[in-house]
């Protein structure tokens, strides 16, 4: 795992000249110190002690020499990215202290922060994938991304194959070689390895160590596609992917990194040959996200480890709770994992269990409404990883676009509730939850 180099992350040589502290006396500080202040020094900004909102579509260059030079890093002509700030659509401080300080949970070598997190997985294919290319992918997805893949980029000549998040080695090894022979038929190549674990809905893990191990074995060191994992579910507490072999980690930063559920926003991490393509592509269709959201999202990294931690020891006081109810039929929750393959991937790439899963009630769609319509506490609606407790029906609601014989094949079935446990008082949430069950 790369060192954190204080000239080379994003941002920190044009909005802190001095060197960022990272460790003091030989002891490394961790990310949940370094998100008070990472990245930004007050004294280019008045003193102000937080990051102004930077409110501006361009910004003046020093000598026109400066603006050419800008521009060769932000056309590609000259490598390594803008020198400096150059039109919103590019890059801005807010911006690029909030890449910084992404990047420093998994020590990432490069972060890019966008819009949305569908509009990040867009920008990520747009830029990897070519006509007659072909993607290998895990399943389930998020319903948004298996639309992109299967239905947007499949009318410009891409094709895919897909696997079961749970799949062995041996599967893994199968589905790669599938896809080789056909992007041979095609004329392409195999672009990318898109994984999602956990899982959404189903919270399936897929086993990131076996799956870096297949593609080593199955190309040549300068054919291998990257693999990109969405890490939205675990991260950037409790799963660390570039450590277990991924090139491209993608989150919803609406989620846990925002926690409030009141911004929309996507990032990348990961090593810069692939960021490289992917900043281009950004720069191209405009998919930075703007100020205001990159200011709210260094507001919310200074808690995202308190709020995290908080909402994972709710969820499992209250799946403790639900585990043996009479009306539940089982839980996709990852810390009741007692055997199997699904536990030893949890035991070797996970440091939590999370705090969303997936609840069976017993019955189908009928009980399922009567328990999201009964909460009193948790709120029906989509989304997770806020501080508020959610519930939502994926058959019904985020998945319903997935046609209905792949929903039964991915196990998103009729009576499957997703929760997203928040940080109110445990004990109240198990009361909401009790007399929900109790109109089932």
């Amino acid at each position: 795992m790369p060192a954190i180099d204080n000239n080379d992350l994003t941002g920190t040589t044009r909005r802190k000249p001095k060197a960022d502290v990272t460790e003091i006396g030989g002891h490394a500080l961790s990310p949940s110190t370094l998100m008070m202040g990472y990245g930004y020094d007050p004294m280019l900004s008045e003193g102000s002690l937080k990051p102004p909102i930077f409110l501006t579509s361009t910004f003046a260059f020093e000598s026109a020499a400066a603006g050419k030079r800008h521009f060769e890093g932000i056309t590609g002509k000259r490598p390594g990215g803008a020198e400096g700030l150059v039109y919103s659509r590019f890059n801005g401080p807010n911006q690029e202290i909030l890449e910084a300080r992404l990047g420093v949970w998994e020590r990432a070598e490069d972060a890019l922060v966008f819009s949305s997190g569908m509009s990040a997985i867009a920008t990520l294919l747009l830029a990897h994938v070519n006509m007659n290319d072909v993607i290998v992918h895990s399943g389930p997805l998020y319903a948004a991304t298996e639309t992109l893949i299967a239905r947007i980029l499949s009318r410009f000549g891409a094709t895919y194959v897909d696997f079961p998040a749970e799949a062995s080695r041996e599967e893994m090894n199968a589905i790669l070689a599938e896809a080789q022979a056909m992007a041979a038929k095609q004329g392409g190549k195999v672009a990318m390895v898109y994984l999602e674990s956990p899982a959404n809905p189903t919270n399936a893990l897929v086993d990131v160590e076996a799956m870096r191990a297949a593609v080593d074995a199955a190309f040549a060191e300068d054919a291998r596609p990257p693999i990109a994992i969405d890490n939205t579910f675990l991260g950037p507490l409790w799963s660390k992917p570039l450590a277990h072999g991924a090139d491209i980690v993608l989150y919803s930063l609406t989620k846990y990194a925002g926690g409030h559920s009141d911004l929309v926003a996507g990032g990348v991490l990961g090593a810069k040959q692939w960021l490289g393509p992917i900043r281009m592509m950004r720069n191209t269709i405009g998919t930075i996200c703007d100020p205001h959201t990159a200011w709210m999202l260094l507001r919310s990294l200074e808690t995202v480890e308190l709020r995290m931690t908080r909402a994972g020891e709710n969820a499992e006081k209250v799946c403790a709770f639900l585990k043996d109810h009479p009306k539940v039929e089982g839980l996709g929750y990852l810390g009741f994992l007692d055997a199997g393959s699904q536990k030893d991937i949890f035991d070797r790439h996970c440091t939590g269990a999370g705090s969303t899963f997936s609840l069976f009630i017993k019955g189908g769609e009928a009980e399922s409404f009567r328990f999201l319509d009964a909460l009193k506490i948790a709120k029906l609606a989509v989304s997770l990883g806020g501080t508020e407790t959610l519930a939502s029906h994926p058959a019904a609601m985020t998945h319903l676009s997935v046609p209905d014989e792949r929903k039964a094949a991915l196990g998103i079935t009729d009576n499957l509730v997703r929760v997203s446990i928040g940080i109110e008082n445990s004990d109240d949430l198990i009361a909401d939850f009790d007399q929900a069950l109790a109109a089932v």
